[in-house]
């Protein structure tokens, strides 16, 4: 091999400098920090004699699971990786959002927040399932209202006799 045959040669490519990816650190830190609440707000739960399980059971294990999901995630992007882009086929990465549909869920969320103790769950959660369906493209706004209705009447029931949690009934106290 010549002098002049190795001048010819492409350099060798550099490797790629590793970003380090702060939003990925960013929510592993609030999963730890939010893992770690819940296990300390558990502390102070009261617990029952007659219960063997305990109503502590459950935030802890949600807490520990948050915790571990934070490190596992810190390390990960310690280790380099990170995450990959939307390569759906019905996803257009290159619009923006539609503002006007979130902004609009967003109202429907709030109506529901500000009726439900006046209106109560059934017809509250009508109007929210409905005001969803809506906002996110329905134009069958007698069938959207029949099954808010239907969804809310039945989620009701399911808190309330299934669960044992009472629902604000509100202007339907007496009926359901």
């Amino acid at each position: 091999m010549s002098v002049h045959e190795t001048e010819t040669q492409p350099p060798e490519p550099k490797s790629p400098a590793r970003r380090v990816d702060v939003a990925q650190y960013g929510l592993a830190l609030f999963l730890v920090v939010v893992g770690i609440y819940t296990v300390i707000d558990a502390t102070g739960l009261q617990v029952g004699f007659a219960d063997p399980v305990g109503p502590r059971v459950f935030p802890y294990v949600i807490g520990a699971g948050l915790v571990v999901v934070g490190v596992l995630l810190a390390v990960a992007t310690a280790r380099g990786s990170q995450p990959e882009p939307e390569e759906g086929e019905d996803v257009d990465l290159s619009s923006s959002a539609d503002w006007l549909t979130v902004l609009k869920l967003v109202a429907v969320l709030l109506f529901t927040v500000a009726t439900v103790n006046l209106l109560g769950w059934a017809i509250s959660g009508a109007a929210l399932f409905a005001g969803a369906a809506w906002c996110l493209g329905s134009r069958t706004l007698v069938r959207d209202v029949i099954v808010g209705l239907v969804l809310s009447v039945a989620s009701w029931y399911a808190f309330y006799v299934g669960l044992g949690i009472p629902l604000t009934p509100g202007v339907l106290d007496g009926i359901l």
